[in-house]
C-alpha cells in the first residue's frame, strides 16, 4: 500500500492543502495516520476517497452533503457522472481513480466511451495525454508508485498499438525515424506521435524504447529518413541532456530532429540549427499540418 503526505493529495486530486485540513476538521473525511516519529500520512483508500469527492464537489455536490454519504453512495455517483459527463477533467479525474484502484475493467470502460463519442485522436490529446503527463510527473516526484504507472502505461500502450496497426501506409510522405535514448523506457508519448504521422500518410520507422546509439546510426543509414523524433522523460538526466542533443545534431546533420519530454520542455538547453523542440504533442501534430500544407502547394 502506498503511503501520501497531504501535498501529495494536493497534487492528485487539485484541491488545495489548506482546503484538505478544513474539511477534515469540519466533516471528518479524513483519518490521517501517523508514523513513528509523529508525521501525518494518508493510505490509498483515503486518496480514492479524496479523488471521488473532489469529482462530485467539482459537479455541484456541496460538501456537506458528500460527507453524509456512505463510501459506496459516493462510489455509485461518481459512475453515474463519469458515464454521462464528457468534461474533459471529469474524465482524468476519473481515470486517477482507476489507476489508483488498478480497475482494468473501469479504465478500459472509460476510455473506450470516449473513443466512440470523440474519437481516437481528440481523446488521446484531451483526455489520455494531459493524464498520461499529470501521473508522469507524479511517478518522477515519487507521488505515485511505480506499479500504478506501469499499470495505466501498458494498458494505454495496448489502446495505441492497436489504433497504430490500423493506420495503412501507401507510400508519399516524408520519412520518421522514432527512437528513444538508451535507458529510456516511457513508450507513450512517442507511440502517439507514430499514430499522428502515420494518420498524415507518412512513413514511420519505430525503433522504440532504449535504442542503442549504433542501432540507431544503422538504421538512419539505411532509410535516411528526414525527420528523427525522440522523446527524453528519465535518460538521460538532465545534467547530460545538452551534450546529448548536441551530440544528435552532430551525428544526423543531414535531417531535421525533433525532441520532446520531461527533461526537456522548460530546461535551460541551446538547440543547434538542425534541432527542434517539440512543447507538446500538439506541436507535433502542428508540424504535420505544416507539411500537409507545403505538399498542396506544389
Amino acid at each position: 500500500m502506498s503511503t501520501y503526505s497531504i501535498k501529495d493529495l494536493e497534487q492528485l486530486s487539485g484541491i488545495k492543502a489548506h482546503t484538505l485540513r478544513i474539511w477534515e476538521q469540519r466533516y471528518n473525511l479524513l483519518n490521517p495516520k501517523r508514523t513513528d516519529t509523529n508525521i501525518r500520512f494518508y493510505d490509498d483508500d483515503d486518496l480514492k476517497l479524496i479523488l471521488n469527492v473532489a469529482l462530485l464537489n467539482d459537479n455541484g455536490f456541496k460538501i456537506s452533503k458528500i460527507a453524509s454519504m456512505a463510501s459506496h453512495e459516493i462510489r455509485d455517483e461518481v459512475i453515474k457522472l463519469t458515464e454521462r459527463s464528457l468534461t474533459h477533467d471529469d474524465q482524468i479525474h476519473a481515470l486517477t481513480i482507476c489507476m489508483i484502484e488498478m480497475d482494468e475493467e473501469r479504465f478500459d470502460k472509460i476510455l473506450s466511451t470516449n473513443i466512440i463519442k470523440l474519437g481516437f485522436e481528440q481523446t488521446m490529446l484531451n483526455i489520455i495525454y494531459p493524464f498520461m503527463s499529470k501521473i508522469g510527473v507524479l511517478w518522477q516526484t515519487g507521488a505515485i508508485n511505480p506499479a500504478q504507472e506501469h499499470f495505466i502505461s501498458n494498458l494505454v500502450r495496448q489502446k495505441l498499438i492497436v489504433a497504430i496497426d490500423g493506420q495503412i501506409y501507401h507510400g508519399g510522405g516524408k520519412k520518421f525515424l522514432l527512437f528513444l535514448p538508451e535507458g529510456e523506457l516511457h513508450e507513450i508519448s512517442i507511440l502517439f506521435a507514430s499514430y499522428l504521422i502515420k494518420s498524415k500518410g507518412h512513413k514511420v520507422i519505430y525503433l522504440g524504447q532504449s535504442t542503442p546509439n549504433d542501432d540507431l546510426l544503422s538504421v538512419f543509414k539505411l532509410h535516411q529518413p528526414e525527420y528523427l523524433l525522440t522523446v527524453i522523460t528519465t535518460s538521460p538526466s538532465s545534467e547530460y541532456v545538452q551534450e546529448y542533443v548536441n551530440a544528435l545534431s552532430e551525428r544526423f546533420s543531414s535531417c531535421q530532429i525533433l525532441v520532446t519530454g520531461y527533461q526537456v520542455i522548460g530546461q535551460d538547453l541551446v538547440f543547434p540549427k538542425n534541432v527542434r523542440q517539440m512543447n507538446y504533442i500538439r506541436d507535433i501534430k502542428d508540424l504535420l499540418e505544416e507539411l500537409e500544407e507545403v505538399s498542396q502547394e506544389k
